[in-house]
C-alpha cells in the first residue's frame, strides 16, 4: 500500500512540476511574447509546410525583428484567441482583426495596418449579382467577423436566414453545396480563396460594403511597450517599402498561388507528417490524461464505496460535477476562466490534459464503484469470517476480481478519452482534428480530409479494440 501511495504521490509531483513549468515558460524571458492568431483565415494567416505564413504572419515577425524581441506564435481559431487576450492568456492577438468601437472596450488596439471591405460570394451561374437578388435567402458567415456583423445589420432589410460556421472554408462548401446561397466574408481573403483553390464561386461586381480597419490588439491597459513597439516597427516598414512587399506577396497582381493536388491520395502524400504528427500528440495526451484519470478513478471509487459519510459525499459532489459538464464548458473554464480567476498562465497542452482528466477520472470513478459491487457480498463476508481484516480483503480477494470486469469499461474510457481530445481544438492544441482544420484553411478541401482524419480515428480505435478483446481473454 504504501508503495502504490509513493507512485501515486510521485506522478503527482510530476504533474504540478509540469503545470508549474507551462505557466512560467512564457516568463523566462521578458522580451518575448505571445502572439495569439487564426490561421484559418489566408492570406493573413494560415500554415503551410509546418509554417505559419501570411500577411499577418509576416507582418508581425518583421516587426519583432525591427523591434528587437521574440514571439512565439499560439494558433488558437479568432475566437480562443480573442478569449485568451481577454483571460491573459496571450500578449497580444494579430488575426486580421477589425477596430471595432465595442473591442475597443476590452483590448488597446494599434495603429491600422490594413483596410478590408466586406463582400460576398455566390455560386458561378446562380444568377445572384445584388442584395435584392438575396432576398429571402440563406447566407453563410464567420463567426465574429466584420462580415457576420454586417449581415446582421441588413437581414431584416432583405430578410435574410443566417447560418453561422467557425472556419471560412466550411462557410464556402455549404455554397458550393447549395445549403447557402451566398457567403460574407472579407474582400481579400474571399478573393484569395477563389484564386489560390479554383473554387467554383464568383463575387457579383460593385458588392464592397463595410469597410473596415485591420489592427494588432492587447488587453485593455496592457502590454504598452509591446503595443509603441509594433507601431513603431510598422511605420518602419512602411516607410522602407517592405510593408507593400509583404502585401504584394500575398494579395498583389503578381502573386503566385501553387495548386495543390488536393485528391484523396494527394492530400495524404503532401500532408502525412502533419497529421502522423497531430495524431502522435493525441495519442500521448490521450494516454497521460488515462494515467491521471486512473488515479483519481481510484480515489474516487474508493471514497464511493467507503462507509466515512464524509468520503462518500465528496465523490458523489465530484462525479455529479464533471460528468454532467460538457467536455468543452470544461476545457474553456480551465483554460480561460482559471487564468481570469487566479492569474495562472496555463498552456494548451496542460489544460487539455487538465480538462481531460477531470471528466474521465468521474467516469474511472464509476467503473471502479461499479466493478466492486459487481462481486459478489459473499466474497467478503468470506473472507472476514475467515478473519482477514476489511483492507486485507478488499485488496488481495475483492479488487483483483474487480479488476478483471472492469478492464472492457476502461478501454471503452480509453477509446472515449482519445475521441475527446477533438473538443481540444477549441482551445489552440494542435491535436489530429485540428491538423485537419489547418490544412483544410489552406487547401479547402473539407471532404477528403474530414475522410483522411476519420479514417486515422478509426485505425487507431480498432486496435484499441482489439487489444480490449485479448486483454480480456486472457483474464477469463
Amino acid at each position: 500500500m504504501k508503495n502504490r501511495l509513493s507512485i501515486i504521490s510521485m506522478v503527482m509531483a510530476l504533474l504540478a512540476f509540469f503545470l508549474v513549468t507551462s505557466s512560467h515558460q512564457a516568463s523566462a524571458d521578458e522580451k518575448k511574447y505571445i502572439i495569439a492568431t487564426d490561421t484559418t483565415y489566408a492570406p493573413f494567416e494560415y500554415e503551410d509546410n509546418g509554417e505559419y505564413v501570411g500577411i499577418d504572419m509576416d507582418l508581425i515577425r518583421a516587426i519583432a525583428e525591427d523591434q528587437g524581441f521574440e514571439i512565439e506564435i499560439r494558433p488558437l481559431g479568432f475566437n480562443a484567441a480573442v478569449q485568451a487576450l481577454e483571460a491573459k492568456q496571450v500578449d497580444g492577438v494579430i488575426a486580421g482583426m477589425s477596430i471595432t468601437d465595442e473591442r475597443k472596450q476590452s483590448f488597446d488596439f494599434s495603429d491600422p495596418y490594413y483596410s478590408a471591405g466586406t463582400t460576398f460570394a455566390v455560386k458561378k451561374d446562380s444568377g445572384i449579382k445584388s442584395y435584392d437578388d438575396l432576398n429571402g435567402k440563406t447566407v453563410a458567415v464567420k463567426t465574429g467577423t466584420t462580415g457576420a456583423d454586417f449581415v446582421n445589420s441588413i437581414k431584416d432589410e432583405y430578410n435574410l436566414k443566417i447560418t453561422t460556421f467557425e472556419d471560412s472554408a466550411n462557410m464556402y462548401e455549404d455554397v458550393l453545396a447549395g445549403n447557402s446561397d451566398a457567403a460574407f466574408e472579407d474582400t481579400p481573403v474571399m478573393a484569395y480563396a477563389i484564386k489560390s483553390q479554383g473554387l467554383e464561386l464568383e463575387i457579383p461586381t460593385d458588392t464592397e460594403e463595410a469597410k473596415s480597419d485591420l489592427g494588432f490588439a492587447v488587453s485593455k491597459g496592457e502590454n504598452a511597450e509591446l503595443l509603441q513597439m509594433f507601431n513603431d516597427g510598422l511605420a518602419n516598414l512602411q516607410a522602407s517599402g517592405e510593408f507593400e512587399e509583404i502585401l504584394n506577396k500575398y494579395i498583389g497582381e503578381d502573386a503566385t498561388v501553387e495548386k495543390a493536388d488536393n485528391s484523396f491520395f494527394g492530400l495524404i502524400k503532401a500532408n502525412w507528417q502533419q497529421l502522423l504528427n497531430g495524431l502522435g500528440r493525441t495519442l500521448l495526451i490521450t494516454l497521460v490524461s488515462i494515467i491521471f484519470s486512473l488515479i483519481i478513478g481510484m480515489l474516487i471509487g474508493l471514497m464511493s464505496i467507503s462507509r466515512n459519510t464524509i468520503l462518500n459525499g465528496i465523490a458523489v459532489v465530484y462525479t455529479g460535477i464533471f460528468r454532467g459538464l460538457p467536455m468543452i464548458v470544461l476545457a474553456f473554464f480551465v483554460y480561460f476562466g482559471i487564468p481570469s480567476m487566479f492569474g495562472i498562465k496555463l498552456g494548451s497542452t496542460a489544460a487539455g490534459i487538465i480538462s481531460l482528466s477531470l471528466n474521465a477520472g468521474a467516469f474511472m470513478g464509476e467503473i471502479f464503484r461499479g466493478g466492486v459491487n459487481a462481486v459478489p457480498v459473499g466474497q467478503m463476508e468470506a473472507a472476514r469470517s475467515l478473519g482477514l481484516p476489511y483492507r486485507p480483503a478488499m485488496s488481495k480477494i475483492i479488487l483483483p476480481q474487480a479488476i478483471r470486469i472492469m478492464v472492457p469499461s476502461f478501454i471503452n474510457q480509453f477509446v472515449t478519452t482519445l475521441k475527446d481530445t477533438s473538443i481540444l481544438s477549441v482551445i489552440g492544441l494542435v491535436e489530429l482534428t485540428q491538423t485537419g482544420k489547418i490544412i483544410i484553411a489552406r487547401t479547402y478541401a473539407s471532404g477528403n480530409m474530414w475522410m483522411i482524419i476519420g479514417i486515422m480515428y478509426i485505425i487507431v480505435i480498432t486496435i484499441l479494440t482489439f487489444i480490449s478483446n485479448r486483454l480480456e481473454r486472457r483474464l477469463k
